[in-house]
């Protein structure tokens, strides 16, 4: 059998200001382009999920950010794959920019539908198999605010599988303590590496399940963080 003569490599937790030295080293040091890691970060959590059984409609709930640009990504990817999907829109779509907007207008061309505000959480989310939580990031610091307090309130009393990306929403990245609301996840796809909050006793009753999604960054920069 070949070998690389390397061992596998698994990346420390990292804090939140970590995460954002990863993403601007890999776009400025290494030459990456945003669209490529927040494609990669979507169409490997698709798989992922794909594999945790899905027996019905999966509804993905995004925001604003590069999070919800994940899940557009997702979104895509999972209805290539022939799952029935419906993407829940947590702001107006003209407040989306960058990568995000890029990824949004990809699935609303290939007419992925797309339920925007103003909408009932509860009825728009009822009768759903999975629900992807990709509303807020590893940058949210700070009390939870409208939309989103009602947003995640839906989810919790949903009764349906939850599945956070890079973190669940209300989450803080560093204390793992929730910040008001939390979502309550099932299962979280965390992105290049654990977060040093879900290591903090009883962050997993928020977590669940952590799975570490790879997203193509150079082990060579995780190594010299």
């Amino acid at each position: 059998m070949a070998t690389t003569g390397k061992e596998t490599f698994i990346p420390r937790p990292l804090t939140r200001e970590q995460v954002r030295d990863v993403d601007r080293r890999a776009i400025d040091d290494y030459g990456m382009v945003g669209l490529v890691l927040m494609e990669n970060a979507g169409r490997n959590s698709a798989e992922l999920l794909r594999t945790l059984n899905i027996h019905g409609r999966v509804t993905i709930c995004c925001g604003k950010g590069n999070n919800g640009g994940d899940g557009f990504v997702i979104a895509r990817h999972l209805e290539n794959a022939g799952v029935d999907v419906r993407v829940l829109l947590c702001v107006p779509p003209a407040s989306l920019t960058g990568d995000a907007k890029s990824n949004l207008n990809i699935i609303e061309k290939g007419h992925t539908p797309v339920i925007v505000p103003p909408f009932d959480w509860k009825t728009e989310l009822a009768g759903s198999d999975w629900i992807v939580d990709a509303l807020l990031g590893t940058g949210t610091q700070g009390t939870i605010r409208e939309p989103f307090v009602s947003a995640i309130t839906a989810i919790n009393s949903s009764g349906c599988k939850v599945y956070a990306i890079d973190l669940p929403s209300g989450l803080d990245c560093d204390t793992g303590q929730p910040l008001g609301v939390c979502v309550r996840a099932n299962h979280t796809a965390t992105f290049v590496a654990r977060k040093i909050g879900f290591d903090i006793p009883g962050s997993a009753e928020w977590t669940g399940t952590v799975h570490v999604i790879d997203i193509g960054v150079p082990r060579s920069l995780l190594e010299n963080l």
